[in-house]
């Protein structure tokens, strides 16, 4: 996704870093091109500074995101600062990718008033390969653009590095954080574990040895105790964009897979199309702003720039051809009241002569039983366009067999007799 400024970026760069000259004002512009729809851009020009001092030692910065795999997927959210990453890789830097897998195992307590669950080795691992395949959809993976390392590495160490580490940060500082502050007043449990996760997510920043570190506004603290974590083992301090907060689809709050408001970039593209177009009118212009790095054209109406962000997000996570076909289907589906030209077939078992229908749901779409009980008995499921009534959970499998179960407004299966 390079653009105009990127590439000029990039240019002076590597100008300077041939020249062995360090043109001030035009650092100062590269750094605001590349801060363009940060929040927080801090120590202000320290991004400036690292940009002239990086090429005049004739090296790409190194730009920091680490993130927790506590999640098997990510969401446009996380996209808006992966798309940050990718323009300073366009620009000619390393982006260093950090997968929490030690972390993940203490828990972001950022925005939290509880300790979150803690995850299994097993579940970490899946969500780790997951996030980072996912990941490369936006960031490039071109040798010397990006590194991936897993924090377990240098987290994993002796009592005597964890005791030193500890001894540089006092309580006080910690207690400065603002979900702490706020648990503290409520009179709150604060467990010690969830105090050591900024220390930890802080030495990350030495370990990888880091210029530039990112994450959305939620991540302020910890990113400023990146830089402390840097000055107390005697490194240079690294420099801080925080990204906002991408709104879900209702509009309201925050992008996230638990509140079932959010659009994830690996999703189908039939999916990913169709949920867009369900984002409120008045939310439009923070998505274009983020996500496609333009200004929403105030003058479009609501429905066709709804319909453009849909085809340019399938466009660029998946393929112009696969946003093409997402648009075609949409409209044979909800505008001609059609089913899908393509329909993937679900086999079933006949039984002893019944079919749990939310059995099968639940196999098909990855949704619980009970929650296909409860779409049946408020009319959200259909066969062949005739909707079931409620209580009609169990059905026979002549019934059944030949027929297009359609869930809610986008999900299809033809359904077979095994």
């Amino acid at each position: 996704m390079s653009n105009a400024h990127e590439v000029r970026s990039q240019v002076t760069v590597t100008q300077a870093g041939a020249e062995g000259a360090v043109d001030t004002a035009a650092y100062l512009d590269a750094g605001a091109l590349l801060s363009a729809n940060a929040v927080d851009s801090l120590p202000s020009g320290a991004l400036a500074e690292k940009l002239a001092s990086g090429a005049a030692a004739g090296r790409p910065l190194r730009v920091k995101l680490g993130i927790d795999p506590t999640a098997p997927d990510i969401h446009l959210g996380h996209a808006v600062v992966l798309r940050k990453l990718r323009e300073f890789q366009d620009a000619g830097h390393l982006v260093v990718l950090i997968v929490g897998d030690y972390t993940a195992r203490v828990g972001d307590p950022s925005g939290r008033s509880t300790l979150r669950p803690m995850l299994s080795e097993v579940e970490i691992e899946t969500n780790a390969a997951t996030f980072q395949e996912q990941a490369l959809k936006i960031l490039d993976p071109s040798s010397g653009r990006l590194e991936v390392r897993r924090n377990s590495e240098w987290l994993d160490m002796s009592m005597a590095d964890l005791l030193a580490l500890v001894s540089t940060t006092t309580v006080a500082q910690l207690l400065e954080r603002d979900d702490f502050a706020k648990r503290m007043v409520a009179s709150e449990s604060i467990s010690m574990l969830e105090l050591m996760y900024p220390l930890l997510q802080g030495y990350d920043s030495v370990a990888i040895r880091s210029d530039v570190e990112m994450g959305g506004t939620d991540q302020k603290f910890n990113l400023l105790m990146g830089r402390d974590m840097q000055r107390a083992y005697g490194q240079p301090e690294q420099a801080i964009l925080t990204m906002p907060i991408l709104v879900g689809t209702d509009g309201v709050r925050k992008m996230s897979k638990s509140l079932g408001n959010h659009i994830g970039i690996a999703e189908d593209p039939g999916e990913m199309y169709g949920k867009t177009l369900s984002i409120p009118d008045e939310a439009m212009g923070e998505y274009y702003r983020l996500l496609l790095g333009r200004e929403l054209d105030a003058s479009a109406p609501p429905r066709e720039a709804k319909r453009e962000l849909a085809r340019e997000l399938v466009a660029w996570l998946h393929s112009p051809i696969e946003a093409d076909d997402a648009e075609r289907q949409f409209d044979r589906v909800f505008v001609e009241r059609g089913a899908p030209e393509q329909i993937d077939e679900l086999l079933f078992e006949p039984g002893n002569g019944v079919v749990h229908v939310p059995a099968l749901m639940a196999g098909a779409f990855g949704i619980s039983r009970s929650e296909a009980r409860r779409l049946i008995d408020r009319g959200g499921v259909s066969l062949d366009e005739e909707p079931l009534g409620a209580g009609e959970h169990d059905l026979a499998p002549e019934r059944l067999d030949g027929v297009v179960l359609r869930v809610g407004k986008r999900r299809f299966r033809r359904l077979r007799a095994g």
